[in-house]
């Protein structure tokens, strides 16, 4: 929004002092199932959320031992990304693998 200051013939730009809120983040979560091998949980994790192998078989482990363990957490957008990237994965696998997200 510009005003016009009549005295010096020039425009005047004004600011609004408007906060910018940080958008929702949501956690990506891995399913236990019977048939998606562990082996392959820790691939998933290791090449989509790019988790180093000791973290990626802490969290298949707990996917595992609890039924379901956080992947990662994203903003909406990348989330689904991921969840989109592991869904493909799995089904070229022939793995049933269960990925969701739930807002934090």
């Amino acid at each position: 929004m510009s005003n016009f200051d009549h005295q010096l013939g020039t425009d005047v730009l004004t600011e609004s002092q408007q906060k910018l809120q940080k958008p929702p983040l949501y956690k990506v979560l891995l399913h236990n199932d019977n048939y998606t091998t562990m082996e392959f949980v820790v691939q998933i994790l290791m090449e989509v959320f790019h988790h180093s192998e000791n973290e990626a078989i802490r969290i298949m482990l707990q996917v595992h031992n609890q039924g379901v363990g956080v992947a990662g957490v994203y903003t909406f957008e990348i989330a689904e990304t991921k969840i989109a990237k592991v869904s493909a994965m799995a089904q070229e696998y022939e793995y049933p693998l269960l990925c969701t997200l739930e807002e934090e």
